[in-house]
């Protein structure tokens, strides 16, 4: 009886062995070749990908890709200080950043925002799914740790303001600037720039005739903070 017990649980040990291993074998074969990005352009993205698989070739869609300096200080600001304003000091995570979000929630009475870095969201964008098992976020910390290690502040903040989705099937910076306000992102002003980056959490509720009251409410906070923090454009 136990001879047959003990083979049982051998068998299962070999079976648990071989689906971790396969499992590993599979991540190690199809894990993303983060260093590229320093001297390629991301072909697609996994959230782009999901966009046209979800709304089929005729959705609207626009994605166009423009140099770092010909996008202007003000949106690379206001981007800034909406999403991740310790980005050029911190290693990829902002700890500091979420109890921040939430004093201003406290205080302020400002929604919470989220807590992500703008190297963990390019992570996602360029990657993952929007699923939140406890694997993707295992592999968005490992990610984001590479990409850190891989490329320089401003090639990730060049790629994310690239990627980023500002209005539904609108993305980076040049498509949503041309949508929305007809000209490219060179020529953004404070305001414009504002007004973009306060798509970024709800890209649903931008559209280039405008927002709902809730962008318009965070179109202000950030031309405050930008306001206040003028040393950024030192940073870029």
């Amino acid at each position: 009886m136990f001879g047959c017990l003990f083979g049982l649980l051998r068998r299962i040990g070999c079976l648990i062995l071989l689906i971790v291993a396969g499992f590993a074998a599979f991540q190690w074969l199809t894990w993303p070749d983060v260093a590229e990005l320093a001297i390629r352009h991301p072909r697609t993205t996994a959230f782009i990908d999901d966009y046209r698989e979800r709304h089929g070739p005729d959705a609207p869609f626009d994605w166009r890709w423009v140099a770092y300096d010909r996008i202007a200080d003000n949106l690379k600001q206001a981007v800034l200080v909406g999403e991740d304003i310790d980005f050029f000091s911190h290693g990829g995570f902002a700890v500091d950043e979420l109890k921040q979000a939430v004093q201003d929630t406290v205080l302020e009475g400002e929604p919470l925002r989220g807590a992500s870095t703008i190297s963990q969201q390019l992570v996602k964008n360029l990657w993952l799914s929007p699923s939140r098992n406890p694997w993707r976020k295992v592999k968005e910390a490992l990610l984001t740790r590479q990409l850190e290690r891989e490329l320089s502040k401003h090639r990730i903040l060049e790629i994310y303001l690239n990627v980023a989705e500002f209005a539904p099937g609108i993305y980076g910076a040049e498509a949503a600037a041309l949508h929305r306000y007809r000209r490219s992102a060179a020529g953004l002003t404070p305001e414009q720039a504002a007004g973009l980056a306060a798509c970024l959490p709800s890209p649903s509720s931008c559209g280039p005739d405008g927002g709902d009251s809730a962008h318009q409410a965070r179109t202000e906070r950030i031309q405050r903070r930008a306001q206040k923090a003028d040393w950024i454009k030192r940073e870029l």
